[in-house]
Formats: structure tokens, sequence, C-alpha cells
């Protein structure tokens, strides 16, 4: 079972499973409405195990089971920047709440939401209500209508709270570079990406207000985070990265859809193996011509699981589950961990987690991967304890049995190598083929047998109503040369970080050379065979019950031929190969021996032409940056008389001529360079950068063809020229443009806009920033914006899609009106008049532009609706 329940997906680095709950609807209403008998939550092999695993004091273990046949609460978390989601929960709090808690059911108070008591400033929450009570009462009915809303547009995660923990023990601070292996559908890379741009808003202030620009609220003023010392380079802007991989394709562009809200352009999104993760090169300040690859500060490993903490939402677990679902993933998952910490800089932390409470997938993969890592003295688990005070864990477990796929109980890998030698030579020999020594506790005396696996964290269901969730921190004290899974311990090699001698050899030796190149450059996993279809990689999961034992296929072999005879295979045996790359020789299959000299030799075959590599998975648009000098950008940079102080040469744009077309990106310095420098290097970049520009037809030649996109606007506006700027204070005047689509403003109509009106009587055409500064009077009118508005010859448009507008509304004015489309009202009075003879006075170019405009935003919109609907059948 994958991430989330049901049947689990066998894929490496980011398959996380199917929905489980059996079979249900699609959205287009096509299958007609099925109903399914309720599962029912029991399984004595499941309780039997865990029972004996977790040993709980009797009256625990009662609370324990009973929790995970309850309804999991909803829970969810306010996201974006630390004010604007302060501001969205006040509104939670001082709207929503006091209705919810005058309710009685029965006679009795219902439970209101109430704020996760460990999640820092209270952005967290969760509720129990029952369905029967919020579908019967209107102020529930309003509070479920801004839930979706805000969700819609961004602005709140629905997000099982166990699985917000990970990211709050990254340590995760400005200017760090981070990636999250296994990302999709991205709640978690949401929460990460949210700490990289922490108080960026805030330290841009400063900057801008240093060349005249707007002034900082006392509030930003007071926050620590706004201090430029936390990311001081750059104007302020953020300087750290989040690469969020996933290995399924789609799965991959809900995880952009998840993001691309945010508006971060400080991130990447690629489509890799997570076990296979390739290097990625950076620039060599110190010797260009040597190349150098990327070491990140934090990494996030959530990796695929059986998923059997996840029971109270995916109740097909409790029918599906068996003891031998762990087993079948233990190994990839230690592959993908052992990625994790090669990919590591020494002193940066690596936070492994599932949504599993099978030691195998947890406690197991962390001394597996310590193990193959150097040991302690290269990895530390990391003591947790004093950080989320008020969240109630229990420690690791440091001893566990194993459960075959039969159902036998192995207490050590003893036992199996015990049986395996019993039966050797017999005809009826069935040694576990499923069952590694790695999946078993450190057998007591090695090496590694005092490790402090107590400090890992589980959280069950019945400690705070959750899910259950298995958490661990791990540090890198020192680089390293892992040891490839069937490989003697002898072989493990340690880089000492700090002197540079490996086994005796001095810093600059060939040995150590050799070293470096095959770790810190091009990792050995770089060697393998790298497939983009990964159901095909994980080896072990073939028999279903246990036969003959394989030997275990190593995490880095050296050559192709040795990844596919690592690999599980349905016919019958063909040829045996050897593994040795350089005399690899093989048997032939026709019944005749190989050295018999009467066996015609084949003719010599002619060179064959090479073959072009087919593209893996489909086509991905290059990504191409453009140079301050282009023409396009020199015009942007004209009529919006954008500062000097904003960078020019970091847009970018998505074909493979390397000229704007449709849209203009714009991304980080960072980001730019990794773009650029890995580019027909064989890592799968999906999406990067923040649409800044979109292409619009002009109602002529002196207005600028590119107007500046909603979602690069909270970047670009402080740097906009006064020219470009509209600056309204007055709500009322805020409702009128978010109500009314293309608003008239020729014969004296601008005067309905009140405090803009003779400002946008006198701005020239085109797309202009429209800066909400509220005073600060109404505290549901508090937060600052900048939005694209466009002006043409006789009207306004406020350049955002529908679904923007109407959580606008709701949120600030706590108004469901419709949506009133000026100009198709307008089109019906056109047509009117010419029914009685009169004259057109108005433009119909107007018309066409205004249309085209709204109609990108719409498609947008759209586009993240059908994104939505599908990551929702995911989630």
């Amino acid at each position: 079972m994958g991430r989330g329940g049901g049947k689990f997906k066998r894929n490496r680095g980011g398959g996380r499973g199917g929905r489980g709950g059996g079979n249900r609807d699609d959205r287009g209403g096509h299958r007609p409405y099925q109903t399914f008998p309720e599962v029912v939550k029991e399984n004595e092999k499941f309780e039997n195990y865990y029972n004996d695993l977790l040993d709980l004091p009797e009256e625990e273990r009662k609370e324990f089971w009973a929790a995970l046949k309850r309804e999991l609460p909803n829970s969810f978390r306010f996201c974006g920047s630390k004010g604007h989601a302060l501001n969205v929960k006040r509104l939670l709090e001082t709207r929503y709440i006091p209705e919810i808690t005058r309710i009685t059911h029965d006679g009795v108070l219902v439970d209101a939401p109430k704020p996760v008591p460990w999640y820092p400033d209270s952005l967290a929450w969760w509720m129990t209500t029952p369905k029967n009570v919020i579908r019967k009462f209107p102020p529930f009915s309003a509070f479920q209508k801004f839930l979706v809303s805000e969700t819609s547009v961004g602005n709140i995660s629905r997000q099982e709270v166990v699985s917000m923990i990970p990211p709050l023990l990254m340590d995760l601070r400005p200017g760090m570079i981070a990636l999250d292996l296994c990302a999709a559908p991205g709640s978690k890379a949401a929460q990460l990406l949210e700490m990289i741009h922490r108080g960026e808003e805030a330290r841009i202030r400063q900057v801008v207000q240093s060349f005249g620009g707007s002034v900082k609220t006392e509030d930003e003023q007071e926050d620590e985070a706004a201090r430029l010392e936390a990311d001081p380079s750059d104007d302020g802007r953020a300087t750290g990265m989040l690469i969020a991989n996933d290995a399924d394709y789609k799965r991959s562009h809900m995880l952009i859809h998840q993001l691309k809200r945010l508006s971060s352009p400080n991130m990447i999104v690629t489509n890799h193996d997570a076990t296979m993760y390739p290097p990625i090169r950076v620039a060599n300040p110190e010797d260009p011509s040597k190349p150098k690859y990327l070491k990140f500060d934090r990494i996030l490993a959530d990796v695929p699981c059986s998923g059997d903490g996840t029971m109270r939402k995916n109740v097909n677990i409790w029918k599906d589950w068996s003891p031998g679902n762990a087993l079948g993933l233990h190994l990839t998952q230690v592959r993908i961990l052992v990625r994790a910490l090669q990919m590591l800089k020494p002193g940066g932390r690596v936070v492994y987690s599932t949504c599993s409470m099978n030691p195998i997938e947890n406690e197991a993969v962390i001394a597996a991967a310590i193990d193959r890592c150097g040991g302690p003295k290269t990895i530390e688990i990391v003591d947790c304890s004093d950080q989320l005070p008020l969240l109630k864990r229990k420690p690791g477990l440091k001893k566990w049995t194993v459960i075959g796929k039969t159902g036998r109980v192995w207490n050590s890998w003893q036992e199996v190598q015990d049986r395996t030698k019993l039966e050797e030579g017999s005809a009826a020999a069935t040694a576990p083929s499923r069952l590694v020594e790695s999946m078993f506790p450190l057998a007591e005396g090695g090496e590694s047998s005092d490790l402090p696996l107590e400090r890992c964290m589980r959280v069950y269901a019945h400690q705070q109503d959750t899910g259950g969730f298995f958490i661990t921190a791990l540090v890198k004290k020192a680089e390293f040369k892992a040891r490839p899974e069937d490989a003697p311990k002898k072989l493990q090699t340690t880089l000492p970080a700090t002197n540079g001698a490996v086994n005796g050899a001095e810093p600059g030796s060939p040995t150590k050379r050799k070293l470096e190149e095959v770790e810190l450059e091009e990792p050995e996993v770089k060697k393998r065979k790298v497939s983009e279809e990964p159901a095909a990689a994980v080896a072990v999961l073939a028999p279903e019950v246990e036969t003959a034992a394989e030997p275990v296929p190593a995490v880095q072999p050296e050559s192709a031929a040795e990844v596919k005879a690592s690999e599980p295979s349905t016919e019958a045996p063909k040829a045996e190969t050897t593994l040795d790359a350089s005399t690899t020789t093989t048997e032939p299959t026709n019944g005749t021996a190989a050295s018999d000299p009467t066996t015609p030799k084949p003719a010599p075959q002619q060179p064959q032409p090479e073959k072009k590599k087919k593209q893996q998975g489909p086509y991905e648009e290059p990504f191409k940056f453009l140079s301050p000098d282009n023409d396009v950008i020199k015009s942007v940079t004209s009529f919006y008389k954008i500062s000097p102080r904003f960078p020019t040469d970091r847009y970018m744009v998505r074909n493979a001529l390397g000229e704007p077309a449709k849209a203009i990106y714009y991304t980080s310095a960072l980001v730019r360079d990794i773009l650029a420098l890995n580019e027909g290097r064989g890592v799968k970049f999906i999406h990067g950068g923040v649409k800044m520009y979109v292409k619009q037809d002009s109602p002529s030649a002196e207005v600028c063809r590119w107007r500046i996109q909603s979602e690069g606007m909270p970047i670009l506006h402080g740097y906009v020229g006064a020219d470009r700027v509209v600056v309204l204070r007055s709500k009322e005047t805020l409702r009128k443009l978010l109500v009314e689509m293309f608003p008239k403003i020729a014969n004296g109509e601008w005067a309905r806009l009140d405090e803009i009106g003779e400002r946008v009587r006198d701005v020239g055409m085109g797309c202009c920033v429209l800066r909400v500064e509220p005073d600060g009077t109404d505290p549901d009118f508090a937060e600052h914006m900048a939005l694209p508005l466009w002006k043409s010859f006789h009207s306004l448009n406020l350049m955002l899609p529908k679904e923007d507008r109407s959580a606008m509304l709701l949120r600030i004015f706590n108004d469901t009106t419709p949506l009133i489309n000026m100009g198709l009202k307008k089109d019906e009075e056109k047509k009117e008049e010419e029914e009685n003879g009169g004259d057109e006075v108005e433009t119909k170019e107007e018309d066409e532009v205004m249309v085209d405009a709204d109609a990108d935003a719409e498609a947008e919109a759209q586009d993240e609706v059908k994104v939505s609907e599908a990551e929702a059948a995911v989630v």
C-alpha cells in the first residue's frame, strides 16, 4: 500500500498508492452511483501483531484501538507568508468561530474548530464535529464555504495533522537549499517553501523603502524575520531554494499546482526515481573547468510505505492489511534514505518519515541506512525531544519481530540463516525470499548495537486523535562512500571531513581523488541504468509466496547488465551472464557449446548507426534564459519603469527557440544557474520559476504587449515606477472592482470609482499595478496587496480569475454577490441599440483586448480547477 493506503504502487521515490475506500464516482458523473458495504474494522492478524509489538498497558491499548476505529478529525493549515496567513486565520477566529460556538445539538454545545496546540503560531486547526451536524446548521455551512474558497486560492491547505510534523523538524531557515525527494501531492513541500521565504516580504519592503518605496508597518519592523541578516544578499529576496521531486509524472503536476500558489521563484520540480536521484551540477567559482555538484542543507524523505497509520481515513486497510505488506518496500526505503544522505552536506539534516507503524519500514530502515553510510561516527540520530514540546509521542523501538509472507514469526536473522542451513540440499527447502538481514533488530554486541533508536519519534492515533506516523531526524557528520547492499562491511569507506585522508591516503592522492569522483561528483547511483519506468525497479516485490531465496540485489551495480540481472523475471532462464562488464560472456541458448570448433563463426556485423535515444516520458519544453539586452526585456523594463535594482538577468522562456512567445518567467539566481548548467544532462526538470509576464493584444503601438501576471505581481510591484501604479485605500472601491468585470470609465463614468477615478482616467493604457494599501481602521480590510489592472480605451479590468475574485469578496467583505460582467452587459446594450437603429459608439478593438485578457486568466483558473479535482481524488 502506498502513502495514503490502497494498493501500493511499485515505483520508487514518490508513488503513494491509490485512494482507499473502494471505487468512487468520477466527477463527470459518467458512472452510476454505487453503494458499497461498510468495511468491518477488524483484522485479527493486524491487532495481534501490534498488540505484541507495541506492548501498551491494557488501558492504553483499548484507547489505541478505539482511536483507530474512529473517523479522523478534519484538519487544515493556514499557509502562504506569515502575515497573510495570520490575516486569514484572524477571519476564522472573529467571523466564524463565534457563530459556531453558539450552536447546540441535542442540548449540548458543539465542538468548534480548535488550533492544534503544538503547531507554531496556531496556524494549524482541526475539528471533530460530526458531518450530520455540519450539514444541519447554517454557521457550519458558511464556514465550509470559507474553507473551500480559501483552499481553492491556496490560502488554506487541507492536510492531516501528523503529516505537518516532518517539515517542522527540518530546522529549515532562509538561505538554505532543500530537497523533498517524494513530494507529491505537495503539502509538506509547501511548508518547506514557506520556511525558505520566511520574512522575505518584510525584508524586501525594507530594501524598497531605502530607494523611495513604501514604508514598513510596525508589525514588520518588530518581526525578527524581517531583519536583513536572516538572508542578507540579493536585496532581501530569498536566496534559498527547494527542489521538489516525485517519481510519478502525473502526480508531479499535482505537485506543481500545489506549489504554484505560493508564487516562488526559488522552487524547481523534478521527476525522478528517488533511489537514483541524479547529481545536479552547480557553478564552481574556484575552478570553472572542474565540475561541482549540489549538496543540500536539508532533505525530506517522506517515503512510500504500506500506510497502516492511515487506517482512519483509508478504511480498506482493515481488510487488506497483511504482515508482508511492509517487506517489499523495506529495501526501496533504505535506498532512498541512503541516497538522501549521500546528497547532504556535512552538518546537514535529513528527516525521514512514513505513515506506517511497522518497524521494518521505520527503525529498521534507519539502522540499515546508518550502517551502510559509515555508522554512528558518520550519521547521528538527532534527539528531537525538546522540539514541539506539546506534541505527545513515543520513543522509537529497539526490539521487534519480523513476520514473513506466510505468517511465520522470525525473531532474528540468525534464525533465518539456521533454517536455511538445516534445509540446505533438501528439495523442499523454502527460505523466505523477502527477508533480508537489515529488517531485523541490530544484533547485540555488534558495531551499531547501541544505536539510539529511541530518539526516533512515533505518534499513535490515541495520543492526540490523529493518524499514525513515524519521524526521525538525522545529521551527517562527515562525508562517506556508501557500502552497497550486498557488499561485506569491511568495504565501508568514510571520507573524513577534516584532513581529507582516506585509509592512509594523503589529500590529493589518486585514492583520495578516485573516491571524491565517485561520491562527491558522480555518485555510484549514476552507474545504474536510470529508468523512467520506476515500476520495474523494485526487485524484491515479485514473490507472493516464500520460495527459494535469491541474493539481494546491490543498490548500486557496476553496469546496466547488473541491473538487469537483479530484476525479477517471469520468463524461463535464457543465459548465464557474468556481472563483470569487462568480461561479459553469454551461454548460447540453442544447445550448442560455445567452444565447439565445428560451430561456424558468425559473420562480422557491420557497424550500425547510433540510434537516437528515445525521449523518456512526456516531452518537456526546455528552459531558456533571456539576455537583459533582449528587445522584449528592454521594452518591458522601459514601459513599467522598473527600478534598476530589480535583476533583469533571471527572465526565462520555455521553448526551444529561446524567444518570448506567450509567457516570460522569473527565477532566483540559484535556480537560473541550476537550470542553465544542467541542460541536456539527464535531469528531468518539469517546472521552475514564476510566470511574470503574459503576452497581450494591445489597443495601440504605444502600449506594452506584455502584461504583468497576477502570480508575478507580489515579486515585481515594489520595483514598478510610479507612472504605472494606482493606489487604492477605500474598501468599497475595491469591492466595485471585484464585483464588476470591465467597469466603464469613458464619458465621465470614471467618477464612479471614487478615490482612484481621476488616476485611472489619466494613467496610460495597458497594464498597471493596483496597490491596495488599507488605512488600518477596518480589521477586515488590513491586508496589503498588489494586483494587475488593465486599462483600455473605455473600461478597466482587474486581471484576476473569477475564483480569486469570489474568494477575496468572501474574505474581505463576507459577500457572495455574483460577479457582474460589464462587458457582456455592454454587448447586450449595443445589440439593443443596433436593433433600435442606433450607432455603435464603442470600438470593437477594446472589447477583444479585454475579453482576451480575461480569457487568459479564466483558462488558467480552469486548468487549476482540473488539477485540483485530480488532486482531491488522490489526497
